[in-house]
């Protein structure tokens, strides 16, 4: 029974990681609005808020995921950590206090987005290195789970700390991470290495094998998880500005509402994942329909304009989400040696901010062009990604019912 709750509070721990990274742009989704007319700011810098994060993210991830792999998971998560929770009280001080606030808030944003590097990639590796199997799967499950209840939870936080002062959410940072930084200390061990990491030279030649023979099948994974971030943090930067502009819904009932399909991500997330253990067939039908139901569900919005039918139709791509992100967690944690094994999932990671970052600024631009366009093309690239994964994820059909066998040994790659 010790080890078990050793084990649950390990969990607890490493999911607290990309619970505390999805506040970083959920909680501010619902204020964006208010902050614009506070710092005075056009619509396009003010979508930067989100951008100038995930950017910084994405061109730190691939460097922090090298540096997981050549020390610790541990090494670099806590001060990670740290600075993320530093980015948000510059970003508080300068909006209280600073001249030229703005561009301090941006600062302040880029610190905790190089933080975020360090955190949901790297725990994805983190779970990769301490759990096998099915039980794997099932943590990672938990893992897109915690983050899709941090972005649940994190609109409805943010409307409330913005009933309080409208930066009230960028010291509401350094506390929760806090919190995690304890937890990842007293109940994360790592496992020692066994021998010395490789120097440079030998890692990058050993992530080139690892991309020449399974490139195509890894960039295809890349992109359907950036589209699906992409759509998400567009659809909900859509919907806090008509929220505001055309129902004049503002505070606790807006970041209720924005709650609503990100509830139906979460719980979806979490079944799946539990559901899926290492049976790889089973997690290609799931993307291929989790995709379907997202094409679908963007195509039809272009004739809703109605709140309630739009919120609802709009749960099918959620759920379509939900379907789609642990299987392609699964697929990539699972795809190279523990060694490698941060590099692919933070280039996981990069490749997911810059959905995030792109979705806010494309969105806005959309909005201004034509809302049936903006649904089209949102559907348009989800069905791309449909396709590529139905043609370029193989899996062997001995293997694939039972889910027996290494990754490499279920899929084969065209």
């Amino acid at each position: 029974m010790p080890k078990q709750k050793s084990k649950g509070m390990t969990i607890t721990a490493i999911a607290s990681i990309p619970l505390i990274l999805v506040l970083g742009n959920s909680m501010l989704i619902p204020i964006l609005p208010k902050m614009k007319s506070e710092l005075d700011v056009s619509q396009f810098k003010i979508s930067l808020i989100i951008t100038v994060f995930s950017m910084a993210a994405a061109v730190s991830i691939p460097i922090l995921g090298y540096l997981s792999d050549r020390f610790s998971r541990k090494a670099i998560i806590i001060p990670a950590l740290i600075l993320y929770g530093g980015g948000g009280i510059l970003a508080g001080a300068a909006s209280a206090w600073f001249s030229n606030a703005y561009l301090w808030v941006l600062a302040g944003r880029v610190m905790q987005g190089i933080g975020a590097a360090g955190t949901a990639p790297i725990a994805m590796a983190l779970t990769g290195d301490l759990f096998k199997g099915g039980e794997q799967s099932k943590v990672l499950g938990l893992v897109e789970a915690s983050n899709g209840f941090g972005k649940v939870i994190s609109p409805i936080l943010g409307s409330l700390l913005a009933m309080i002062i409208w930066y009230a959410a960028f010291f509401a940072f350094p506390f929760f991470c806090l919190i995690s930084i304890l937890l990842t200390l007293f109940f994360v061990r790592e496992k020692k290495k066994d021998e010395e990491p490789p120097g440079i030279g030998n890692y990058i030649k050993g992530l080139g094998s690892v991309f020449k023979n399974e490139g195509r099948w890894l960039f295809v994974a890349y992109f359907t998880g950036a589209a699906c971030l992409f759509t998400l943090f567009g659809i909900l930067f859509y919907i806090s500005d008509i929220l505001e502009k055309e129902h004049h819904i503002d505070g606790l009932l807006k970041g209720g509402i924005l709650a609503i399909p990100l509830l139906f991500m979460t719980l979806t997330s979490y079944i799946t994942g539990s559901r899926i253990g290492k049976n790889m067939r089973l997690m290609k039908k799931l993307i291929i329909i989790g995709l379907i139901l997202m094409t679908a569900s963007f195509s039809i919005l272009v004739f809703f304009k109605g709140l309630i039918s739009f919120i609802s139709i709009l749960v099918f791509s959620s759920i379509g989400t939900g379907l789609v992100l642990p299987c392609i967690n699964s697929f990539i944690t699972g795809s190279v040696s523990a060694e490698r094994r941060g590099f692919v999932t933070s280039l996981y990671g990069s490749v997911r901010f810059l959905g995030v970052a792109i979705g806010p600024p494309a969105f806005s631009a959309m909005m201004d062009w034509s809302r049936s366009g903006m649904f089209l093309v949102t559907a348009s690239i989800t069905f791309l990604a449909m396709l590529l994964c139905l043609f370029f994820i193989r899996v062997k059909k001995e293997e694939s019912s039972t889910g027996s066998g290494t990754l490499f040994e279920q899929l084969k790659f065209t």
